[in-house]
This record gives C-alpha cells, structure tokens and sequence, in this order.
C-alpha cells in the first residue's frame, strides 16, 4: 500500500461522497458532517489495513524462523559452525 496513492484515492472517493450525499440530501451542514464521518470511517479501515499487512509479514517471518530453528536442529554438527545471519534492526534483516 503506497501512502500516497491511498490518500489521494481516499480524497477522490471523498469528493464523490460529499458530491452525491449533497444532491441526495440537500443540505451542506449534513453533507459535511457526513463526509467526515466517512473520511474517519476510511482512516480506521486503513489503519486495521496496514495493521494486517505488518502482522501477516510477522507472521511470515516467525514460520521462517522456526523453519530455519528446525533445519539447524536436525543437524548437530552446525551448532559449532559460525552463524550465517547476523541478527541487524531495521530493514537489513533479509
């Protein structure tokens, strides 16, 4: 999900909003409040989106973990060798 093109999707679908709930509607105080009520609506479903997307690549990374705990557990002569990864934060964890 590329921030950018999210926020100015969300403008869009924003204006479309405001537009159709005005000529619906009638009144511009309703419309407003409307539309933010949906704008934050957007905000939470994005938010619980990217929430996922971090907890599935988590996730991911635990299976690779404990895939790579299982190889080096079945074979007893790497315990004496050198680790192959450093363990490094940030994104240089690969």
């Amino acid at each position: 999900m590329y921030a950018p093109r999210v926020l100015v999707s969300m403008l869009g679908a924003l204006a479309v909003f405001a537009i159709v709930t005005y000529f619906l509607n009638g009144s511009l105080a309703s419309t407003l409040i409307q539309t933010v009520i949906c704008a934050v609506l957007m905000q939470v479903g994005y938010f619980f989106a990217v929430l996922y997307l971090v907890w599935k690549k988590a996730r991911e990374k635990e299976r690779q973990a404990a895939e790579m705990a299982q190889l080096a557990g079945d074979d007893k002569s790497a315990a004496n060798t050198a680790p192959r990864r450093l363990h490094r934060p940030g994104h240089f964890n690969r």
